[in-house]
């Protein structure tokens, strides 16, 4: 059976216990070879491989740019998982199954409900792309799961979408890539409340607020209490 690496982008900062949980729950549930962490290394991570970037951009620029550099490196198998660090894992899988959000003129519409932004516009950009490249009803994979990706596909993505500011790399790779895949909502706990997932949940993220300070941060904590192999034996 393939196995495949783990590539995770991580930004800069001493403290991120998503990540370190995030590791925990890949750890125990979601079968890999070497964890690629690129960009910013915690030094608490151990056993984990890594691909320093600069990170002089917006947060969507880096993250392209972590993913040319993993996809451009010779060693990260050519097949991987792409996960962020507020990607966690509660149930055991055999292998990541292909997963979207469903149409992205739909995704879009719900998003210009809630106003414009530079994601909105690189949502709208990439659609338009992807439509001029002969995808009418292109499907959004922009879901907080982990994704199997192809280097080459990917990098072909990235230059097609080079000129788009903030390109939705796993959308645009997605269709052009013909990944298909079963549609499920998105597992992002915004809020603090108990609510919007539970105990049979396979996939959850978070946000920095709602990990720290929500019932979904303390339940993903308690089911993850002990250190993994990808942690020094003492926090520093």
């Amino acid at each position: 059976m393939e196995t495949l690496d783990i590539v995770v982008p991580v930004r800069e900062g001493t403290v991120n216990e998503q990540l370190r949980y995030a590791l925990r729950s890949w750890a125990a549930h979601l079968p890999h070879g070497r964890v690629w962490v690129v960009g910013y290394l915690p030094a608490w991570a151990d056993g984990v491989q890594h691909i320093p970037t600069r990170q002089t951009g917006t947060k969507y620029q880096n993250t392209t740019a972590a993913m040319r550099a993993a996809c451009s490196h010779p060693d990260v198998s050519d097949r991987f998982l792409y996960c962020n660090d507020d990607m966690f894992v509660m149930h055991s899988v055999e292998t990541m199954p292909a997963l979207h959000r469903g149409p992205v003129r739909r995704v879009e519409a719900h998003y210009a409900t809630r106003g414009s932004g530079p994601y909105l516009r690189g949502m709208r950009e990439t659609r338009e792309l992807l439509e001029q490249l002969g995808h009418d009803d292109p499907l959004s994979y922009e879901l907080h799961v982990p994704m199997v990706v192809e280097k080459d596909g990917m990098l072909q993505a990235l230059e097609l979408g080079r000129h788009v500011d903030v390109v939705h790399k796993r959308t645009l790779y997605g269709n052009l890539a013909e990944v298909g895949g079963a549609e499920i909502q998105d597992v992002k706990v915004l809020h603090r409340a108990p609510r919007g997932y539970g105990p049979n949940s396979f996939f959850l993220s978070t946000m920095p607020d709602s990990f720290a300070n929500g019932h979904v941060g303390a339940f993903i904590r308690r089911s993850f209490p002990e250190r993994c192999r990808y942690e020094t034996a003492r926090r520093r």
